[in-house]
């Protein structure tokens, strides 16, 4: 299936972060909820502004899948739970790989379906932190586009 890539305005965010929610309930089973309640406000007020935003949206214009790019490092990309598996995640890499010039990626290691899916498209481990960005023990793997 093609999808179209379409801009962020910033009076999308809060269904961007609706998204992010909906997605990070169904895959990142090890936070706990204080920490989604914790990235929440983050994301919403401080994140999407720190990055370039990109999404897929449904037929009813409602966005299902965003990313968000800075420096060549794909800082987020997140699909609503009830469009994975369609090819939005693959679609939206493409993007971010050929348009934006993604060469890394910062994944949870407890996050196992990610990690898999950016090993597949050919992103290796180069480092590890035991911590993540916020300096929560959750540990991250450092990884790099090799083509």
């Amino acid at each position: 299936m093609k999808y179209r890539i379409d801009t962020i305005n910033k009076t999308e965010y809060q269904e961007v972060v609706n998204v992010w929610e909906a997605s990070v309930r169904a895959t990142h089973h090890f936070l706990k909820e204080e920490d989604i309640a914790y990235f929440k406000p983050l994301i919403l007020n401080t994140y999407l502004d720190a990055v370039e935003l990109r999404c897929i949206r449904n037929e009813a214009e409602k966005i299902i899948g965003f990313l968000g790019v800075a420096d060549q490092n794909l800082e987020m990309l997140f699909i609503h739970p009830i469009y994975r598996g369609k090819g939005i995640g693959k679609a939206l890499l493409d993007y971010s790989v050929n348009e934006l010039k993604v060469l890394k990626v910062d994944v949870n290691e407890q996050n196992e379906q990610a990690v898999g899916f950016y090993k597949y498209y050919g992103f290796e481990t180069i480092n590890r932190s035991e911590l993540d960005a916020c300096g929560k023990p959750y540990p991250i793997s450092h990884m790099e586009l090799k083509k």
